[in-house]
């Protein structure tokens, strides 16, 4: 049984290689006497110039289009025109004319194993034949030409979204050959990249792109790169009227509450209950298009936290002014009320007043002794109690001072009229909503 299925597998395999034997003789067949004497005697697994330096490889690229941004995969979408030229001295024929071959003859020829880095999927257009082309100079240079949809990842910095500026790059290697075996160079350096002049993106506006070589160090050598870095600039103008816009008008509808009754509880708690459920539908939905990442604190965050706060707080202003009303004494004791915190303040006013009046004494007593000293020369034990006596009052003075500033800092806390609540949160509220935006605004556009 063993023996049977060695030999049926090696059938198999010398029916194959006769087969394409044979569709590699139909093939050089059908082509032209030009191409049949360059194709005699060529080796498409060897490189050109093998054994005498590398081969260069020069490039450029034709940008489609854009096709889509994702903050969420962080990636882009692309369409491309990828154009390889090289010289392989193999390929060198007489005449003046270059020779276009139809695209499916590359698995005749050596071609770069170029792939494209970060690329996380890619396809050959194939409508209605493979989008290839080659063509083939009598000085042996080869164009090949390919057309390529391809995801690339493109690392994203979202902590000033949606007011930020992103670099996102396109980079070309060889999977391979080192630079003993290719060297890869754009063909006419920043200008090796076209087609960007004639892009329209929906989110972004494209401010500047470049081209650079490098080398790409992995633990088998050094590998040939080209990267090629184009700069986006998110256009802000669709989140104004989508996010900040609605968001501030929410903040602005909070206050209305400040001009209505504080009897009219259904009313005012109506308008905060609203305002913040409202507010809280837009920060999902804002959400929504970005990615769940808690290492990015975006501008458009900060901002809604902002005007939630504000929204908040103009909920509890209310609940804090009609606390204070249900406390407030009634309009029958109003007058009792004032008239008992000035006999308090008398009262204390009066204690300060007896004990520095009795230090004025202490004082003058004082300075009588020290006038009659030469007549009476009182002893040194008795001038010593007098100034002992006299500092205790002194210090009794400074403390009545101080508990007296303490009770008139506390009385100020008391509100007396809670109406003075709503007047006072009409003014503080938009000018430190306003002074908190110009800071925002400040911050992202110019930081």
């Amino acid at each position: 049984m063993h023996f049977c299925s060695s030999l049926g597998s090696m059938l198999l395999v010398l029916f194959i290689s006769r087969s394409m034997d044979g569709s590699v003789t139909s093939t050089e067949e059908i082509l032209p006497p030009t191409i049949q004497k360059l194709m005699k005697g060529y080796n498409k697994y060897l490189r050109p110039f093998f054994g005498n330096g590398p081969v260069t490889v020069g490039m450029s690229l034709d940008i489609a289009s854009i096709d889509t941004i994702s903050e969420i995969n962080m990636d882009y979408t692309a369409t491309i025109f990828l154009r390889q030229r090289w010289t392989d001295e193999r390929l060198c024929f007489d005449g003046n004319k270059s020779l276009s071959l139809d695209g499916r003859l590359v698995e005749l020829l050596w071609v770069p194993d170029t792939f494209i880095v970060d690329s996380k999927k890619s396809f050959l257009h194939d409508i209605t034949v493979e989008n290839r082309l080659i063509r083939i100079f009598p000085n042996g240079t080869v164009l090949y030409a390919l057309r390529i949809t391809t995801t690339v990842a493109c690392n994203m910095d979202l902590t000033k979204y949606p007011m930020d500026r992103q670099t996102c790059t396109l980079q070309l290697e060889s999977w391979g050959y080192n630079v003993k075996d290719v060297v890869f160079y754009w063909t006419r350096g920043n200008q090796s990249v076209s087609g960007l002049d004639h892009l329209h993106l929906a989110q972004y506006t494209l401010e500047d792109h470049y081209t650079s070589e490098s080398e790409a160090v992995y633990e088998t050598g050094n590998y040939p790169k080209l990267i090629f870095h184009f700069k986006l600039k998110r256009s802000i103008l669709y989140f104004i009227l989508e996010t900040y816009v609605p968001s501030s008008a929410l903040v602005v509808l909070s206050w209305v509450s400040f001009w209505i009754s504080q009897s009219s509880v259904p009313a005012r708690i109506c308008i905060g209950v609203t305002t913040v459920l409202t507010m809280t539908t837009l920060m999902m939905g804002a959400r929504t298009s970005l990615p769940n990442a808690n290492c990015f604190i975006k501008a458009i965050d900060v901002y809604l936290g902002i005007c939630f706060s504000f929204i908040f707080g103009a909920l509890i202003e209310y609940a804090v002014a009609h606390f204070c009303t249900l406390h407030q004494p009634n309009a029958a004791n109003a007058y009792m009320y004032g008239q008992e915190m000035q006999e308090r303040e008398n009262e204390m006013n009066g204690i300060v007043n007896s004990i520095g009046s009795h230090t004025l004494r202490a004082r003058k007593r004082e300075e009588m002794l020290s006038r009659m000293g030469s007549a009476s020369n009182p002893t040194p034990s008795e001038s010593k109690e007098e100034i002992n006596s006299s500092q205790p009052q002194t210090r009794c003075t400074k403390c009545m001072s101080t508990a007296r500033q303490i009770v008139r800092c506390l009385y100020c806390c008391k509100v007396e009229n809670p109406h003075y609540i709503d007047n006072y949160s009409r003014r503080t509220f938009p000018l430190s909503f306003i002074m908190i935006n110009l800071l925002y605004w400040t911050y992202y556009l110019y930081f």
